[in-house]
């Protein structure tokens, strides 16, 4: 009798085999199952244990594929790469259809995984982080290739032979969906190691796979978590290689802002109360551990909830001064009628600058409807500001967009090189993008704008 090789829940099994016939290079991704008296893998590990038994020459009956080539799928309208796609193209095929591109955003990352689709003629599925992307991938899919396509997420569940769906709902569904495509495309793919996220990719069979990102840069164990789910980065494209030729031309405009005196009185207090507590307890926030122990700390001590009371309001003072209020209003004034998107660190002060301002707000409370309602109107050019905290980061297309306002961010390089990314896409009447980034002096934010801006994209 063959051994059988099955896709069960999300993981593989095989049966009719023992210990001495295992190929020994199978020995490293399938354990026996004492529950099952068979051997078991991970989803993800379909092409090795095939290859194994090929190799092998093990004859035996695949019965984890649920996919069969798309004889029929071809582009219904003409494609023609442009030099950097086709160079991302040809260094995945490679690394044997596996690896991750990084590409800037507004690069055409999604027409790289058009090429890839179609020269591959497999039922893919499409991960993205929001549903914003989620409806931006669907469009595109059902522009090049003239059929349905298949949805996962934001109240959506259809499954089709091209189906796009969010992190969170393929971590879901693909314990019964992960056998049914051959391809697996990762977009914004810095977020796939998460310690749930990553489900998504090891419970689905695909043996072909593309990671698609602007930033893949990732901390060791989670950059061996996306090379072990994707392959590894196979192509870099960086800002400036495009400027001026895909992406628009750019400036990115750094401008320190003097706290107001009342305010740099109450920065400098509350600062105080903060840094000496730190001092006291040595801690240091290098290390990442540090930051649940200052919680802790504070909850436990004498005066820690007015140490804790103290880092927030000095926070808030650098993150989102008055002077700094007064900046954007000037800068929003200086590029009237232009498309402007102001981002924050946080909801509270998107909210503020909303409510002051009468300019609409997209933050994670915001409705699906009232989200597309807004961005909506943002395209048509009726609400020429819009504000938000960190929920479109990624996932906004809006060429017409010229001007960025950073008034407070993290220190993430990432989330930076993002903000930029939002406004780098041409279109006809955009001789240049300009990204500015407020910055209160003589506050944590010197050193947090600092750290952000290691990045060759802010080099020239």
């Amino acid at each position: 009798m063959k051994p059988v090789l099955a896709f069960d829940a999300g993981t593989l099994t095989l049966t009719g085999m023992s210990t001495a016939e295992l190929p020994e290079r199978l020995r490293r991704v399938l354990r026996f199952d004492e529950r099952t008296r068979n051997f078991r893998g991970r989803g993800c590990d379909y092409a090795s244990i095939v290859l194994g038994l090929q190799e092998a020459g093990v004859t035996f009956r695949d019965e984890a594929r649920a996919f069969s080539p798309l004889e029929d799928l071809s582009l219904a309208v003409e494609l023609v790469p442009r030099p950097h796609q086709r160079r991302a193209f040809d260094a995945w095929r490679s690394e044997l259809f596996r690896g991750v591109a990084a590409l800037p955003t507004g690069s055409g990352k999604t027409v790289l995984a058009v090429m890839v689709t179609a020269f591959l003629k497999r039922p893919a599925i499409y991960l993205v982080p929001t549903i914003d992307l989620l409806g931006q991938w669907v469009g595109v899919l059902e522009h090049f290739f003239a059929r349905e396509i298949g949805m996962l997420g934001g109240g959506e569940h259809s499954i089709r032979d091209l189906t796009v769906s969010t992190y969170d709902s393929a971590v879901l569904n693909m314990e019964f969906i992960g056998n049914r495509f051959g391809l697996l495309v990762a977009d914004e793919c810095h977020h796939l190691p998460g310690p749930e996220t990553r489900l998504a990719a090891a419970m689905a069979i695909a043996p072909y796979r593309l990671g698609l990102s602007a930033t893949p840069e990732l901390p060791e164990e989670r950059a061996a978590v996306l090379e072990n789910l994707i392959g590894p980065i196979v192509c870099r494209v960086g800002i400036g290689e495009l400027e001026g030729k895909v992406l628009s031309h750019y400036r990115t405009i750094p401008i320190p802002v003097e706290l107001d005196p009342e305010e740099a009185e109450a920065y400098a207090r509350n600062r105080k109360v903060y840094t000496d507590f730190l001092a006291a307890n040595r801690l240091n926030f290098r290390f990442k551990s540090e930051w649940g122990r200052f919680l802790g700390l504070c909850a436990r001590l004498p005066h820690g909830r007015e140490v804790f009371r103290a880092f927030l309001e000095q926070r808030r003072i650098a993150r989102g001064g008055e002077a700094k209020i007064r900046m954007v209003w000037e800068i929003v004034n200086r590029h009237a009628g232009e498309r402007i998107l102001i981002f924050t660190a946080d909801n509270a002060t998107a909210y503020d600058l909303g409510r002051r301002f009468c300019w609409p707000v997209i933050t994670h409370r915001t409705k699906p409807g009232e989200r597309k309602e807004f961005l909506n109107l943002f395209r048509e050019g009726k609400y020429t500001v819009l504000v938000t905290s960190k929920v479109l980061n990624e996932g906004v297309d809006v060429p017409a967009v010229a001007v960025g306002i950073i008034l407070s961010g993290s220190a993430s390089v990432r989330e930076h090189v993002q903000r930029l990314g939002r406004i780098l896409r041409p279109a006809p009447g955009k001789e240049q993008a300009l990204l500015y980034e407020l910055v209160s002096s003589g506050t944590s934010e010197e050193g947090v704008s600092a750290r952000r801006r290691e990045h060759e994209a802010y080099s020239k």
